[in-house]
């Protein structure tokens, strides 16, 4: 469709298609390269395609057709040529292997001519991630990421002078726009080996970039049974993270549920897999500020609480979705729980009804997280932690459970608590409900009658607050 809209303007399909075409990889998306009048051929894609145009740059010519194409959208990005000619254009993109063309008029005639100035077939052939200009990096600091991360998705490796390169520039990434900074590290966590390029990006110094965070984490010893320190323990959380999400199906009858559960969309592209991901790197990230020695022994008292701060802060600094960050920061908030409750023995039913009420829907993400967790104390496999923790997965087939009990109507509505215990209408009234609603869901109540009464009983043990409610 694309061809025959453009009919003889001489435009070229120029990057990442151009070279996953020749690895024969699928392409969804498609760049073009014109002269000039990008807008306008952008618009006219747009309308033949019965989609929608998007401005993206108005000052370098750039622009976005959505095209409807079998039933799907596909995305034409409209560029004007970074230069005078097609190859000043393909000089100033980041890796050869991008620095590819291929004209619209020879896909229409059928004679295909890749237009390749900068050696890019050969370096694409030999695996070879190699710089298009000498101060690519420099003129765009993003494309330390998509080094590191091309390097992982097309089993490539940068050569010398990019990794030097990388290494000289990677700090310019503070002063990018943190939504492209976001979007870049938001594709590393959805690669399937995100740990490893996680690593690879710590030796370049783009880690430390991206998150300065990181930087206090290294050589912060922690106390036995941990083996690592606090950097090497989150890389390894990470690893663990990749392995649970590529094998949910060792987790058993509920893999198929977790699976669906962590393809939900945030937005932005972003899902509860690449939230878990980045939780399981970052949960520790307040360890350095919280680090005490304590009658000799090393102490983090507060690191859960503290830590949900400073992701908070990570997530609006890259500018990720809102309900990504809100998720990340509760896991974080919330990682030690699983552990309090298997120190305490048995778990009760009311310990596991307050464990799904204060989660809700991240119960699930944070029983993964545990298990990566707990995997990166001493390098464990995260299935063998899940195969000896009883906990995890009596917690795991209680989500189920506890969502079929909240299903059930309450036994208590508003004014019942109001009539019985003479309430007018405020935040006493609530309270009030949510015991009784507890007490419903643990089994202490069936009927009406039986949730005032336990709630008259817990009214002397446990009177409310003077400011959450007056007696009319």
């Amino acid at each position: 469709m694309v061809a025959r809209c453009l009919g003889r303007v001489a435009a070229y399909i120029v990057g990442g298609a151009v070279r996953d075409a020749l690895l024969g990889l699928p392409v969804d998306d498609l760049d073009l390269a014109v002269p000039s009048g990008a807008a306008a051929l952008a618009r006219r894609l747009a309308e033949a395609g019965g989609g929608s145009y998007v401005e993206l740059d108005a000052e370098r010519g750039s622009a976005r057709a959505l095209m409807r194409v079998a039933g799907t959208t596909v995305q034409v990005d409209v560029t004007n040529f970074r230069g005078p000619t097609l190859p000043d254009d393909l000089a100033d993109r980041d890796f050869t292997v991008n620095a590819l063309a291929v004209p619209i008029r020879g896909l229409v005639s059928g004679a295909v001519a890749v237009v390749d100035p900068r050696g890019g077939l050969t370096d694409l052939r030999i695996r070879r991630l190699r710089l298009a200009n000498p101060d690519s990096i420099a003129r765009d600091p993003v494309r330390a990421l998509r080094g590191i991360r091309l390097e992982a998705v097309l089993r490539s490796r940068l050569d010398a002078e990019a990794a030097r390169a990388i290494r000289r520039d990677a700090a310019a990434l503070g002063g990018v726009a943190a939504e492209r900074v976001g979007q870049e590290i938001v594709a590393i966590l959805r690669l399937a080996g995100s740990a490893s390029v996680m690593r690879r990006a710590d030796r370049l110094g783009v880690l430390a970039a991206v998150f300065p965070e990181t930087v206090a984490m290294r050589g912060v010893a922690q106390p036995a049974p941990h083996r690592f320190d606090v950097l090497e323990h989150s890389l390894r959380a990470l690893t663990a993270a990749d392995r649970l999400v590529a094998r949910l199906g060792a987790l058993g009858p509920w893999a198929d549920l977790i699976a669906t559960h962590l393809a939900e969309p945030l937005g932005g592209g972003v899902t509860r897999r690449e939230a878990l991901k980045l939780a399981a790197l970052l949960h520790d990230v307040a360890k350095p500020e919280t680090r005490a020695v304590i009658d000799g022994r090393i102490r983090f008292f507060g690191h859960d609480g503290l830590g949900a701060e400073r992701v908070r802060a990570v997530g609006e600094r890259l500018r990720l979705p809102a309900n990504a960050t809100r998720i990340v920061e509760t896991l974080i908030r919330h990682h030690l729980r699983p552990m309090h409750l298997e120190q305490a023995g048995q778990v009760t039913r009311r310990a596991r009804y307050r464990f799904f009420r204060d989660l809700g829907d991240e119960s699930r993400d944070l029983l993964l997280l545990t298990l990566a967790d707990a995997a990166a104390v001493r390098g464990l496999s995260p299935f063998a932690v899940w195969r000896r923790s009883s906990l995890v997965r009596e917690l795991m087939a209680g989500w189920q459970e506890d969502r079929e009990a909240r299903a059930v109507p309450a036994l208590l509505r508003g004014e019942d608590v109001m009539g019985a215990f003479g309430l007018a209408p405020g935040p006493a009234v609530g309270q009030l409900l949510a015991r009784a609603r507890e007490a419903q869901d643990t089994g202490l109540v069936m009927t009406r009658e039986q949730a005032l009464a336990h709630l008259r009983i817990t009214l002397r043990r446990r009177p409310l607050p003077p400011e959450e409610g007056s007696v009319i």
